[in-house]
């Protein structure tokens, strides 16, 4: 089968470290990659932008450079279109590629607000397009073999399930001057809907949807530091309107190995754990034993991946613990973490599994949940 032709908007040829270049193309641009997906296009805020891009990361000559998300919409030989920008960017840049019957990728968060959102969802349906959005949750390594646990029936049926998570930016005090935008709700991207986004959508796909759904949140500190690209000292102070403290607690619905209405108590706070501690410990507690699960690295799949993950299974009628293998697929292992979870979407797409990936739809319904969440903030 011929490669699907694949466009991307939002590489950029300046900044190395941007997440298209990190995540998306260590895998688009390996063998594996390359036998299912061909990078047919490049568009950015201008044509020479694209061009630069497109020779910074070694694109072939044919590539194509465009300057507007419209006129990239108009080019037949372009069958998906991977959106890729800062978040409030997504709605404008995806949306002429989705009216053109465009297959689509979008990143976390599918859009700024609620209602661009459920336009995108609405719009994806009416043109009958596939579409994948970048929550990597489903496809985990570690996510799914807690899941893979609980499916065999390790612990009996789940009956509450706690979590603490310290996250969203490095920073309690602080971020980098290129996340100013973290502090201001209206953009859409900030470290509840990342930070605590990510981690939301990992647990339902472990534990199941959620419902009654009750929260308390605050804006610990309204003052914020920007962080010098250069430098890295405060270079200015600015006030966040994010809540950077969340509390959450929810029901599940019962399944084969979860009670019904077993209790989820999630607590986020952005930035560093206590010292020596983990940045997310979730225990999942079950009829006859307990899972615990520990992230060094973060709360979203990209930094739960850069530091050491560890699940320990404790059995109860033995009373032994034991700790829990888990790993990526072997091909998988050859890239670099942070572009792991998003090739597997790509994998996941490119043989139609769609229990594999998340789409439009499920982004919205995670995007209604967080709203729900936000609507309690003080």
């Amino acid at each position: 089968m011929a490669p699907i032709r694949l466009a991307i908007i939002g590489l950029s040829g300046t900044n190395l470290s941007s997440w298209a270049s990190v995540a998306h193309l260590p895998y688009l641009l390996s063998p594996r990659g390359k036998a299912q997906y061909k990078i047919v296009a490049i568009c950015n805020s201008s044509i020479e932008s694209a061009r630069l891009a497109i020779e910074t990361f070694h694109l072939p000559s044919d590539t194509r450079p465009y300057g507007s998300p419209h006129d990239l919409a108009q080019d037949a030989n372009v069958d998906f279109v991977v959106c890729s920008t800062r978040v409030d960017k997504h709605y404008e840049s995806i949306k002429p590629s989705i009216a053109a019957g465009k297959a689509a990728f979008v990143e976390w968060p599918l859009a700024s607000n609620i209602s661009q959102v459920r336009e995108l969802a609405e719009l994806a349906k009416e043109k009958r397009i596939k579409s994948l959005v970048g929550l990597q949750g489903c496809v985990t390594a570690p996510g799914v073999a807690v899941r893979e646990l609980l499916e065999q029936g390790l612990i009996g049926k789940v009956l509450s399930s706690e979590v603490k998570a310290r996250g969203g930016t490095g920073d309690r005090d602080a971020v980098p001057e290129s996340l100013r935008y973290f502090t201001q709700l209206e953009m859409g991207g900030n470290a509840i809907t990342v930070g605590f986004g990510h981690l939301w959508d990992l647990l339902q796909f472990v534990l199941g949807d959620t419902q009654d759904i009750r929260s308390r949140l605050q804006l610990q500190r309204p003052k914020v530091g920007l962080l010098s690209s250069t430098t890295s000292t405060v270079v200015d102070t600015i006030k966040s309107d994010v809540p950077d403290l969340a509390s959450v607690t929810a029901s599940l619905k019962g399944a084969k190995y979860i009670q019904d209405g077993a209790s989820l108590f999630v607590n986020f706070r952005r930035g560093q754990p206590f010292p020596g501690e983990p940045h997310l410990t979730w225990s999942i507690h079950g009829e006859r034993g307990e899972i615990n699960f520990t992230a060094d690295g973060g709360t979203t799949p990209r930094t739960m991946a850069s530091r050491p993950i560890n699940i320990v299974l404790h059995d109860f009628a033995a009373n032994q613990v034991q700790e829990v293998g888990w790993s990526w697929e072997s091909w998988c292992q050859e890239l670099p973490t942070a572009a792991r979870g998003v090739a597997m979407l790509y994998e996941a797409y490119a043989r139609g599994d769609k229990t594999a990936y998340s789409d439009f739809d499920h982004a919205l319904k995670r995007h209604e949940q967080l709203e729900e969440i936000l609507a309690e903030r003080r």
